[in-house]
């Protein structure tokens, strides 16, 4: 009987079949390579290896794309018609709940799959994912805890296991431990992308802007090599430094070389192009015909029904594009699937409408209905998915907003909170200042 690296059995594995599974997963934890081609692989030599078609699933439900869900679909099917033990029945019941909207369901699946079976970190990898798409901290940082007291110190994979409590720890605001643990799993593993992120995001949290692009740039030739998924959204963080130290230059050309430099199509980096592009819009920073590539680009994912996340960052864009018909399509199927009883139509409605609301209020200059609408909705947000550093845009919008529509009071107060978070940052000080300069 085939097993992977952590002792998990892999039934229906043929010897080589089994070894491009242990790559996929490999790929898969390090986010790079090419998962898909190696689970491929595995399944065109062995056909009824049944935890090489559960990756593949697992793979496209988390993508956050509706061609790639729609596809998940077919692969429920044909695993119905498989034999497959509790764990990979566990497993499929949780890719289900995803591929219909129900994600806390698939989360709460996997919390107890991973009880039973700590050491299935594909399980365990999807989890956390899941976790970070539903903006659900505590279970971020649970999840793992849960589970890597059971991990010997030995077991391979450890690394990426400490990578994932070390994203869970920063979202969760523990930011020194977080710092600490990511470190750890670097030291292990220099390669494991989702550590190295997740500390950048505390240094991004912290407002240590300088120490922040240092991280990036010592540790670039293990993150921005070609085939590295997270190499676009590493970019992304590095021109966030660069903002935060208001040089918008150098953030301007890593958009231009770096981020939008192949025009990727996949949903999370036009996310990230969607976010930087508005961020330079918010502080005037002169974007030319950039929207337009982008607005095309989210045609065939935004669809107001699969995840709202996604969907606020297609709003972004044809906003910035000026597709206002877009927008409204955007926010006419919201508001159709107000019934939906899925968990993805109840985030679209409760969530979705108000944020691309109130970005289409700002962008329209009505900005006191935009500060309306995003002052309480950012503190709800976190429900829709994303990480601090993402949602982050809705704050930058509605102090805009303030700033604009010369409302003292309020840009003054948004304006201290923010340099309460962040007091070092050039950025932080400019808000307040500006604040303090409006009329009464």
């Amino acid at each position: 009987m085939h097993t992977d690296t952590q002792g998990n059995t892999l039934n229906g594995a043929t010897a080589e079949a089994a070894a491009h599974f242990i790559n996929a997963i490999d790929a898969f934890n390090r986010y790079a390579g090419d998962p898909v081609g190696e689970v491929d692989s595995a399944i065109a030599l062995a056909p009824d290896f049944a935890m090489a078609h559960i990756l593949k699933a697992h793979l496209y439900a988390t993508a956050t794309e509706p061609e790639a869900t729609a596809a998940v679909v077919d692969m429920l099917a044909h695993l119905k018609t498989m034999k497959l033990d509790e764990r990979e029945a566990s497993h499929a019941t949780a890719i289900a709940h995803v591929v219909d909207g129900n994600w806390t369901k698939a989360a709460t699946t996997l919390d107890h799959h991973n009880m039973k079976w700590p050491h299935d970190i594909v399980a365990l990898q999807a989890g956390h994912l899941i976790d970070f798409f539903r903006g659900n901290a505590r279970n971020l940082r649970d999840r793992i805890a849960r589970t890597l007291p059971l991990w010997p110190q030995d077991m391979p994979g450890r690394s990426f296991v400490l990578g994932m409590q070390s994203f869970g720890l920063e979202e969760s605001g523990n930011y020194a431990r977080a710092e600490a643990c990511g470190r750890e799993a670097l030291a292990l593993n220099p390669a494991d992308s989702w550590a190295h992120h997740a500390v950048a995001h505390v240094m991004e949290m912290q407002g240590r802007a300088e120490d922040g692009i240092g991280w990036m740039i010592a540790r670039e030739p293990h993150w921005a090599n070609d085939g590295n998924f997270f190499q676009i959204h590493n970019w992304w963080h590095r021109a966030l430094f660069h903002l935060d130290l208001q040089r918008n230059d150098k953030a301007l050309a890593l958009y231009d070389d770096a981020v939008r430099a192949e025009q990727s199509p996949i949903a999370v980096d036009l996310v990230d192009a969607s976010a930087l592009l508005w961020r330079f819009e918010l502080i005037g920073i002169d974007t030319g015909n950039r929207w337009t590539e982008v607005a095309d680009a989210w045609q065939t994912h935004a669809d107001s029904k699969l995840y709202a996340f996604n969907d606020l960052h297609a709003a972004m864009a044809y906003l910035g594009a000026g597709h206002m018909a877009d927008v409204d399509r955007l926010l006419e199927g919201f508001k159709a699937n107000s019934t939906a009883a899925s968990e993805t139509g109840q985030w679209a409605r409760t969530y979705g409408v108000p944020l691309i609301e109130g970005f289409k209020a700002f962008w329209t200059g009505d900005h006191a209905t935009a500060v309306e609408k995003l002052h309480g909705a950012r503190y709800i947000a976190n429900a829709f998915g994303g990480s601090h550093a993402q949602r982050d845009v809705i704050d930058w919008t509605l102090m805009a907003a303030a700033l604009r529509g010369n409302m003292r009071d309020a840009a003054q107060g948004l304006a201290n909170e923010r340099v309460a978070q962040k007091p070092l940052s050039p950025m932080s000080r400019g808000y307040l200042a500006r604040a303090k300069a409006l009329s009464a």
